[in-house]
């Protein structure tokens, strides 16, 4: 090392490096700003067109998820390159925007989806912006990766993954969920089931860190109307269903009234939730008749909320627990 730039390629234990890469202690300053380091002791900053990357073996076929922990430094407008190698989709990569922070401590944990096209593959993160000053760029921090079961639809719910409980990777000493990007800046969701059809990211967030209604996940939506997530399901015209779900708090100082709107079809119900920020959360129900063989199923949050610490932390409603049945006897529901 040079100060803090890593001058060999393969310097860094397992990753192979290029372009400008510094090796950040916590505690760094820069003029004076502070760099923060997510987790633990050390970080890398990628600089202009840098990049790391690492060779994993996996199973060919399998659908992943990647959760790694970002800071943004100089740049307002900071970007992430997240790709594999090898991969059939051209053009399939995530460029994941560091512009909005959720988070008021200077960092996020983000996830990428992919499918595995062979059995040993390249993860690589790169950063594509070039700033005037080379020494700019994102810190990278806690990398993970795991291997997603593809949940099925049952006969007690027609929706796939409708409790969240499998998605990316939730590293246990961070306090700050796990960003899931939307559909256009990821078209591999690694929420299995469903689709982020907005311009913001939504939370995946857990039991040992936050108020969950049901089971060990669950979907803050911390992006107002900007926050949304829909699936598409098999119906049959002319037919019955019923759409139950749950709306309340993280228990994270997301206080005041809270809201989140679903919509089946061409039928919509609004489930208002006024939160206290003590981890609380109320039903949901929406009746419909199908009008065609497939519906979108969605759910957004209706009011754009930060947390009442004044720390400039984005929150949301949280949705959970969600089933979805067709009525057999509809006079006897």
């Amino acid at each position: 090392m040079k100060g803090t730039l890593v001058l060999g390629r393969k310097a860094i234990p397992n990753w192979e490096i290029s372009g400008v890469v510094e090796y950040i202690k916590s505690g760094h300053t820069q003029g004076d700003m502070l760099l923060i380091v997510p987790e633990g002791a050390y970080a890398v900053r990628l600089g202009n067109e840098a990049s790391i990357k690492q060779k994993v073996r996996v199973i060919k076929g399998g659908f992943y998820s990647l959760t790694f922990s970002a800071a943004r430094t100089c740049a307002q407008e900071e970007k992430l390159n997240v790709s594999v190698s090898p991969n059939l989709e051209p053009n399939d990569s995530g460029i994941l925007p560091m512009q909005t922070m959720y988070s008021s401590n200077g960092w996020d944990s983000y996830s990428f989806g992919f499918n595995a096209d062979a059995s040993a593959i390249e993860i690589i993160i790169h950063n594509p912006g070039v700033e005037e000053d080379p020494a700019c760029g994102p810190l990278i921090d806690s990398v993970a990766l795991k291997l997603l079961r593809l949940p099925k639809r049952t006969r007690a719910n027609l929706l796939k993954n409708g409790n969240f409980e499998e998605g990316p990777y939730v590293f246990p000493n961070t306090t700050c969920g796990v960003l899931i990007p939307p559909h256009i800046e990821d078209d591999h969701s690694p929420l299995p089931g469903w689709i982020i059809d907005s311009l913001k990211a939504v939370k995946y967030i857990d039991s040992e860190h936050f108020y969950v209604p049901e089971g060990k996940r669950a979907i803050e939506l911390v992006g107002g109307r900007e926050s949304s997530l829909a699936q598409i399901v098999r119906t049959q015209p002319g037919k019955e269903y019923v759409l139950t779900f749950v709306v309340g708090d993280a228990k994270n100082g997301c206080e005041g009234s809270l809201a989140v709107e679903a919509f089946a079809g061409k039928n919509t119900v609004k489930v208002d939730h006024v939160s206290t920020g003590k981890g609380e959360s109320v039903p949901g129900k929406l009746r419909f008749k199908a009008t065609n063989y497939r519906t979108r199923i969605m759910f957004f949050s209706s009011v754009y909320t930060m947390t009442s610490d004044h720390s400039g932390t984005l929150c949301g409603p949280i949705l959970d627990d969600v089933k979805l049945i067709s009525v057999r006897n509809p006079r006897h529901v």
